[in-house]
């Protein structure tokens, strides 16, 4: 019965993460504002649950709290990128160019952990090359879907940098910790940027931002984690790669945003893609560890 719970946990989460890309469509601000409320509301909650469970999320030094600092800063710049990509394009062509950074993983891994890159890693980034070229119209800037592109991409290579960077420093702090520093500090960051040029949020924009904050950020993420407890991650990774299939089936309903041939078969091939170099990944770590 656990395993159950747990496993419509991390289905939740995706879910959740998944149709976060429509509010870059629904809210009525620029994607600073929204990325500011997303992580303010965030970091309230999540300051909130510590507070109650009575946890301390002070860092161990200030070593430490520079980093979470930097980190935050640049979860700022991803979650910018991505609303940003959504806004001058699609959610489609948002998500499915942002579902790359495995990408950009497989070149960095070996950098920030002294890894080999594999013969198959290789055939993997191409692939998934060639289905950005396939979500790309053209390289004109001037075609919104192409500028859309360039931000997913840019999102999608900050999102696997921010991996990269969690992975090899702040193992020692619970995720919900680092959740909440990054989430602050991302906040802190971009309240010089923010912008109003329609004014102030509505009444509806900001009860979006909250659900935004609420749910598609803080709920997910713990969701998330509570799955991973009796989920193997190689399990999670497969669920996860439905986030862009939800967000996509979403805009279509509500936007009706509807992606055409060319961009839904450059979006399987980055999903399969994924896919397989996931699954590839973690068998690939068994070995080793066997």
């Amino acid at each position: 019965m656990r395993v159950e719970r747990n496993l419509l946990a991390i289905h939740s989460a995706v879910f959740l993460f998944g149709i976060a890309g429509l509010f870059g469509k629904l809210v009525q601000q620029p994607a600073t504002v929204i990325v500011a409320g997303r992580t303010i509301c965030a970091a309230l909650i999540l300051f909130l649950v510590a507070a109650k469970q009575a946890r301390s999320l002070r860092p161990d030094n200030r070593r430490d709290q520079v980093f979470l600092a930097l980190t935050g800063a640049l979860l700022a710049l991803h979650w910018f990128t991505f609303f940003q990509s959504i806004q001058v394009s699609t959610v489609a062509v948002g998500l499915l160019t942002y579902a790359s950074f495995p990408l950009f993983v497989t070149f960095m891994e070996p950098i920030f952990f002294r890894e080999k890159i594999r013969g198959l890693d290789i055939l993997f980034a191409l692939l998934v090359t060639a289905g950005l070229i396939l979500v790309v119209p053209d390289f004109d800037l001037g075609n919104r879907t192409t500028q859309g592109a360039a931000w997913g991409v840019l999102s999608g290579f900050t999102f696997a940098l921010l991996s990269l960077m969690n992975r090899k420093y702040v193992t020692r702090y619970a995720p919900q910790n680092v959740a909440f520093h990054q989430n602050l500090f991302a906040a802190l960051v971009l309240l010089p940027f923010l912008d109003f040029p329609g004014g102030l949020p509505s009444p509806r924009d900001l009860a979006l931002l909250v659900f935004l904050g609420v749910f598609c950020t803080a709920l997910a993420h713990a969701l998330f984690i509570q799955g991973l407890k009796t989920i193997k991650a190689g399990l999670a990774g497969v669920i996860a790669s439905l986030e862009p299939v939800y967000g996509i089936i979403f805009a279509v309903l509500l936007l009706d945003e509807i992606p055409d041939t060319r961009t839904l078969a450059g979006g399987l091939i980055i999903l399969v893609t994924t896919l397989s170099a996931t699954r590839y990944r973690k068998r690939d770590v068994k070995t080793d560890v066997n």
